[in-house]
């Protein structure tokens, strides 16, 4: 059964820092590709950021030079730094894995994060 659980989500203040992770089991992280993604109320889930299974990254243009996304394919878990955080950045953040051949998409279930003035 695979499970992608994430954590680290909660309440920050705008220009702080957070640290999500996405530990994954049931899947070798190492044959996907993941990424971290975004829904807040009202508004459509959004891609935040990216990274293949050879490690390149792709980010929202929202989040570009304040997030980075990792991964860790020895502890089978994904990162992602925020820092200087916006109030624009609360949301649900969901992790994803990818893969080709053959075909899987798998979701986490979302962790909260609310950034405060």
């Amino acid at each position: 059964q695979v499970q992608l659980v994430e954590s680290g989500g909660g309440l920050e203040q705008a220009g702080g820092s957070l640290r999500l992770s996405c530990a994954a089991s049931g899947i070798i992280l190492s044959f996907h590709d993941m990424a971290w993604y975004r829904q807040a109320p009202g508004k459509q889930r959004e891609l935040v950021a990216a990274i293949t299974n050879g490690g390149n990254t792709n980010y929202a243009d929202s989040v570009k030079g304040r997030f980075t996304i990792s991964r860790d394919n020895a502890k089978n878990t994904v990162y992602l730094q925020m820092n200087s955080l916006k109030l624009e950045d609360t949301a649900v953040y969901y992790c994803n894995a990818q893969r080709r051949l053959p075909m899987r998409n798998y979701w986490g279930q979302g962790t909260q994060v609310t950034v405060s003035s």
